[in-house]
């Protein structure tokens, strides 16, 4: 018995330090907000959801780089306005709006030759921004800090405005900038690499298989920055996060899964304003839908109250006297017992 409760409190302890699976919620039907039917928006990669109502998109390579543009669309999804780089963007993959309204667009795509890419890798990234009012974007170029190139198609801000990429390869690689964001530099800045992040085999419906279920392929914050989410064309992953720090909060913690079955091409997703919701869009030419799937949950915990203890109920006076009488009566009950004993062992010991 001894052996056998050493080993359990063994196992326990090591269940207690293994890494914490991802808990799935149920897979909730999408709701269809409005569809994007515009000819010009297509191949829609990265999407952000407006505060002041509707959305902004971004579509990626395209044959004709002027069509490469970031778009702005009303709650009906149909085109307000586009905005086009000042010099041509290569493959953008992913889009966010940060605190301050500033558009991000995440030209980090590079397929290599063996997943159809052109097979010119390139020797930077690049991110470009568009401030609230301006009428042209910014270039920030980037660079991995080995230097060799990768595919990526997330794009994360975290609490302190630093931008956060995310490869798209089984077992992500989660880069994040540490130094001030240059603009309009011919040399990349680098990337400091955090950690990894690799999703599960869920087994989710989606065109890729289990394939699909492994690429990372788009990352959103919410509004209120405590959490951040990482999708798959399967499966979206939200973390908690504390302190804004998204990075720690992606490699360390340990993420809600959402499923999202059946999406086609599905790349992009965002939060709601209101960050109860995520908004996702597929990647395809023609007509594609901006969807909502609800985010489920655990209810908050809230920390045990700080405040001085309430005082003790008042004890009525008898209560005080027939504790008394009990402890009397169990102590003589006691001396009895004892002296029984002892009067029983001095029989014996006389006998003998």
């Amino acid at each position: 018995m001894r052996w056998a409760a050493v080993v359990a409190v063994l196992v326990a302890v090591g269940l207690a330090a293994a890494p914490a699976a991802p808990a799935f919620a149920r897979a909730g039907d999408a709701q269809e907000l409005c569809r994007i039917t515009d000819p010009a928006v297509v191949e829609a990669s990265g999407l952000a959801a407006l505060p002041g109502g509707g959305y902004v998109v971004e579509n990626d390579s395209n044959p004709e780089p002027r069509r490469i543009r970031v778009f702005y669309l009303g709650a009906d999804c149909s085109l307000t306005r586009s905005v086009g780089y000042p010099t041509t963007a290569r493959d953008p993959e992913d889009l966010a709006v940060d605190r301050r309204g500033v558009v991000w667009v995440a030209d980090i795509g590079d397929n290599s030759p063996l997943s159809g890419g052109s097979g010119k890798r390139r020797d930077t990234i690049a991110l470009w921004t568009l401030a609230p009012g301006a009428k042209s974007m910014k270039i920030h170029r980037l660079r991995y800090p080995d230097g060799v190139p990768r595919d990526a198609e997330a794009l994360l801000i975290d609490g302190a405005g630093r931008p956060i990429i995310v490869t798209k390869d089984p077992g992500g690689e989660v880069y994040r900038l540490d130094t001030p964001l240059p603009t309009d530099n011919a040399e990349g800045a680098p990337l400091t690499l955090v950690g990894h992040f690799a999703p599960t085999h869920s087994g989710t419906d989606n065109p890729l298989g289990f394939i699909g279920n492994a690429l990372i392929t788009g990352g959103a914050v919410s509004p209120d920055g405590t959490h951040a989410v990482l999708r798959t064309y399967s499966d979206a992953y939200e973390f908690d996060v504390t302190g804004g720090d998204v990075a720690a909060a992606i490699t360390g913690g340990t993420p809600r899964v959402t499923p999202l079955p059946g999406e086609p091409q599905g790349e992009a997703i965002a939060y709601t304003p209101d960050g109860t919701g995520f908004l996702t869009v597929s990647d395809q030419s023609g007509p594609v839908s901006i969807l909502r799937y609800h985010i489920e949950r655990p209810a908050p915990t809230h920390p045990p109250a700080t405040s001085a203890p309430a005082p003790a109920s008042p004890v009525p006076a008898g209560a005080v006297t027939d504790r008394r009488a009990r402890v009397a009566l169990l102590a003589g009950a006691f001396v009895v017992v004892a002296i029984g004993l002892v009067a029983g062992l001095a029989r014996r010991a006389r006998r003998r």
